[in-house]
């Protein structure tokens, strides 16, 4: 099996490769042993029309029983599912891949002429037509809900007319200014209105909120998982949330399919940005979870490098 992906348009012209090898270590040290544990993991990266996946490796110690499944979820992702039936104290999973990542043609170039108007007209029902795969991302969920706070936060931005990608990257910028990066400010369980409330967050509560706000304006966004490159090229910034895993933005225009944002950084995601997997929100493509038995309150130990291992185009 393969996932599908859909061609934007924002990709057909694109002119730079670079090739990235990602590796993502997760170890679980667990306070008192496991007597049993099932774990579902989305850490095999898609292949779509801007990312091309040269190879990929995933090993677990200790090793399950039975071998591991691997299966497509809702949305295309890759998704692998393993289990422990022996007693034991550590847990560790580490994924390794190489990439090559495309740059797209500018966003306002791509997505020039359609108003956010236009965008929240097309998803909304019409007897006899058939609705886009969009529709499924326009839908409040649990972490990036529709909710008129979450509107009120993009107060000012979405007036007449205005072209989409214009609104969507005022508002990564809002978000971008107006919240507070702070690593362990939240954990996996905060929500875009949790996030709101606080004023800070880390790259998911920005992604969460940046959705949230979208969906409630009737706009289809959808939450992207993956990495950032580690150290960029000489005269260029580091990205903040590099050496971990990372989330994103991508909000769907019915003439040029998506456009993806990361508000974290207040940048259009590019070369730097390696794409694992997308879901309505993070618990859609949490990188690892699972039940166990046993196991105290561990947590997880996670490293992420990404660098660059050669000009593919």
């Amino acid at each position: 099996m393969k996932p599908s992906s859909v061609l934007p348009k924002a990709a057909t012209a694109a002119t730079i490769t670079r090739r990235l090898a990602v590796r993502h270590e997760t170890l679980y040290e667990y306070d008192t042993p496991v007597e049993v544990a099932h774990h579902s993991a989305w850490l095999r990266p898609r292949d779509t029309a801007w990312q091309r996946v040269l190879e990929w490796h995933m090993s677990i110690q200790p090793e399950p029983e039975c071998a591991v499944q691997e299966s497509l979820d809702a949305f295309g992702n890759w998704r692998h599912g393993f289990s422990h039936a022996r007693v034991h104290d550590r847990l560790e999973v580490v994924s390794a891949f190489e990439v090559d990542v495309t740059a797209p043609v500018a966003a306002d170039e791509a997505f020039a002429g359609v108003s956010w108007e236009e965008a929240a007209r097309a998803l909304r029902y019409r007897a006899g037509m058939q609705q886009p795969e969009a529709v499924a991302f326009v839908l409040g969920s649990h972490f990036a809900p529709q909710d008129e706070r979450l509107a009120a936060f993009g107060l000012g931005l979405f007036t007449p007319d205005r072209p989409l990608a214009e609104v969507a990257r005022a508002l990564m910028g809002r978000v971008h200014e107006r919240m507070h990066y702070k690593p362990l400010s939240t954990d996996v369980a905060t929500s875009a209105l949790d996030a709101l409330a606080q004023g800070q967050g880390v790259c998911q509560d920005f992604a969460h909120l940046m959705i949230g706000v979208l969906r409630s304006h009737g706009l289809a966004a959808r939450y992207v998982s993956g990495y950032l490159l580690t150290q960029p090229p000489p005269g260029q910034p580091r990205l903040v949330g590099a050496d971990a895993s990372h989330a994103w933005v991508a909000v769907w225009c019915p003439q040029s399919g998506w456009l993806a944002l990361d508000p974290t950084n207040d940048v259009a995601a590019g070369l730097d940005h390696v794409t694992l997997a997308w879901g309505r929100d993070y618990a859609d493509v949490a990188p690892l979870r699972g039940v166990i038995r046993g196991g105290g309150a561990a947590l997880p130990s996670v490293a992420v490098s990404v660098t660059e291992v050669g000009d593919a185009g």
